[in-house]
């Protein structure tokens, strides 16, 4: 392995952390709204954050490819904001890597908030708790595993992402070569050594977050 492959796997874990952070406010934000939501378009707005659950990573990549140009609303915002072109950099790919794991890191929060029992909140409201407090010291505490679920569920997903980063953020050493392009790139290059290296390592990875997923799980239902 050279250089190059060990700057795509710290890319990779900052990348899958930097998302992870983001979406445990932007996806929980989401979340709660959506457990308190007791409309018909619930359905409806619970669709579009599960979109990237059947979408074809390359279907969702090209259309953020499109979003994010500069003729794009994303590309147009991010111009506004200073923070210049989104495509093929590391910006654009966390926005990508965000929205590609929005569903698996809203479902676990929401269902989280959602088991929580309404008379606990009547309870707080009698002591005359705010809506802030009732946040912190009700739905907190009481969805933290679901919380904590979540973010394993993302940072898992995002170290396994191909599609959706090759299309919007291509494959630049340093800023965008994920591990998943890295090893593709080597076993074009028929270096299989160094393919056989990287796989091993998102292998190790995924598995230890796939233990901590179940592990959390059945540590949820014993506590029920």
């Amino acid at each position: 392995m050279g250089l190059t492959d060990w700057q795509a796997v710290l890319l990779t874990f900052k990348l899958a952390l930097v998302t992870t952070i983001l979406l445990l406010f932007v996806g929980g934000a989401i979340a709660l709204g959506l457990s308190k939501i007791r409309s018909p378009l619930k359905p409806i707005l619970s669709s579009f954050v599960a979109l990237p659950l059947v979408l074809p990573p390359t279907v969702m990549g090209f259309y953020l490819l499109l979003m994010m140009s500069n003729s794009g609303p994303l590309g147009w915002l991010g111009d506004l904001l200073g923070f210049g072109q989104l495509t093929f950099t590391f910006s654009g790919v966390v926005i990508a890597s965000m929205i590609y794991s929005l569903p698996f890191a809203v479902q676990p929060m929401q269902q989280g908030f959602e088991s929580i029992q309404a008379s606990q909140y009547e309870l707080s409201s009698v002591l005359g708790l705010s809506s802030f407090w009732q946040f912190v010291l009700v739905t907190l505490p009481q969805a933290k595993k679901s919380i904590l679920l979540s973010c394993v569920m993302v940072f898992a997903h995002t170290l396994g992402e191909f599609g959706v980063v090759l299309m919007v953020g291509g494959s630049l050493p340093g800023e965008t070569r994920v591990v998943s392009i890295a090893i593709y790139d080597q076993v074009e290059s028929l270096n299989y050594a160094a393919a056989h290296t990287l796989s091993l390592i998102m292998l190790g990875a995924a598995f230890f977050l796939l233990w901590l997923v179940y592990f959390l799980q059945h540590k949820s239902r014993l506590d029920r």
